[in-house]
């Protein structure tokens, strides 16, 4: 029911920018938590940032002053902005859309963007 697809991953120096999109195949925001997790070889899944349906941002230690999660309703959009990329920001990056709470929880995932920090 829910399709999500990534873009905007790819290679940049230290210290660069990206900015990662999320494109929802409907308007879900209302219902789902939004959110980015990125893993990275031989590492577990973890999560980056989250927001909630109320407009609540939450930051995992390492990304937090520099990366910003947003959503865009009309384009029905999330994006994740990364600034000051580190090496070891290097990770597939997945957008998530959590349905937890629902009477029927379920959960959606995107195929994943590469983003890689090095020189």
């Amino acid at each position: 029911q829910v399709q999500l697809v990534e873009s905007g991953g790819g290679l940049v120096q230290p210290g660069g920018s990206l900015r990662l999109s999320c494109a929802t195949s409907g308007s879900i925001f209302s219902i789902y938590t939004m959110g980015w997790y990125r893993q990275a070889p031989g590492k577990q899944r973890e999560l980056v940032a989250t927001l909630a349906r109320d407009g609540r941002t939450s930051y995992s230690f390492s990304v937090k002053d520099r990366f910003t999660i947003s959503r865009d309703n009309a384009k029905n959009t999330i994006y994740l902005q990364m600034n000051s990329l580190k090496p070891e920001d290097t990770a597939v990056y997945y957008c998530n859309a959590d349905g937890s709470r629902l009477t029927i929880p379920r959960q959606y995932w995107g195929q994943g963007t590469q983003v890689t920090v090095s020189s």
